[in-house]
């Protein structure tokens, strides 16, 4: 039986969340990490793995939840291909760049305040979460996943970036992104395992992946040449080194059948 989640009050929007890295990707100087003919790139690349991933498992006109998504970076795309949008942040400061979109989308496109890590919904009350650049900066992220897999009835698709790919030495070369990207910050580098078992937890499994690039995203901010970049990945891919060792990873996860969760055969 579904457990009812009241909306959140005037009130609760004024509490401190425990989790609100979703206000920072949400502002405007966040998005001048993706300006420019090489942060279109970037966007574009993130937009076909996403879609590609929804595709097929979720028709148009299908109800999305886009957790932490002020950064607008998927719900202009997601609206266009036909789908009804929430998307829910942390502050009423993580609808500014969505307004536009909410103006040209007033019937398929919402924005909600709220608390990522319980968030303000019934289970399965939405056909599909999508949840983007929140996970990596999220403490309580295992709690995050359980949300994610709680008010979906469809797929669940995340981004996260890995340590088993060239993200492996970004430690080290930490000093030298900050000097690039400015506004860079701190974050988690996953194993697939331990994703994987975070979602087994909710009763959900791996159905679908897309790694987005092989070569670190600071490198083609550097190089500042959008051909350049669209041939070295294009390489990469063409080889199955993207496929492979690519990062942040797409992932599409789905609900898993109780038999198949009692006898332990969701891949971890």
């Amino acid at each position: 039986m579904s457990e009812h989640r009241e909306p959140a009050t005037p009130e609760a929007v004024a509490a401190d969340y425990p989790e609100t890295a979703d206000i920072e990707t949400s502002n405007d100087d966040y998005a001048t990490r993706f300006s420019g003919a090489v942060g279109a790139w970037l966007l574009e690349t993130q937009e076909r793995g996403t879609l590609g991933l929804l595709r097929g498992r979720l028709p148009a006109g299908a109800r999305l939840l886009d957790v932490g998504g002020g950064h607008a970076q998927l719900a202009a795309p997601l609206c266009r291909a036909g789908y009804d949008v929430t998307v829910l942040g942390s502050a009423p400061s993580c609808r500014k760049r969505l307004e536009p979109l909410l103006q040209e989308y007033p019937e398929t496109c919402r924005f909600m305040t709220g608390n990522v890590i319980d968030l303000p919904f019934e289970d399965r009350s939405f056909d599909g979460v999508i949840c983007f650049r929140l996970l990596t900066h999220c403490e309580r992220w295992p709690q995050l996943a359980a949300e994610l897999c709680r008010v979906a009835a469809g797929p669940v698709v995340v981004d996260y970036p890995t340590g088993q790919s060239l993200n492996a030495i970004a430690p080290a070369l930490f000093a030298a992104k900050k000097k690039v990207e400015k506004n860079t910050r701190t974050w988690r580098l996953f194993r697939h395992a331990e994703v994987r078992e975070a979602f087994a937890a909710a009763g959900f499994a791996e159905s679908g992946r897309f790694g987005q690039f092989f070569l670190p995203m600071v490198l083609h901010r550097a190089l500042r040449c959008r051909p350049l970049s669209v041939a070295l990945e294009g390489g990469c891919r063409a080889l199955g080194l993207t496929r492979l060792w690519g990062t942040p990873v797409i992932l599409r996860l789905e609900r898993q059948p109780t038999n198949l969760l009692n006898q332990g055969k969701i891949q971890s």
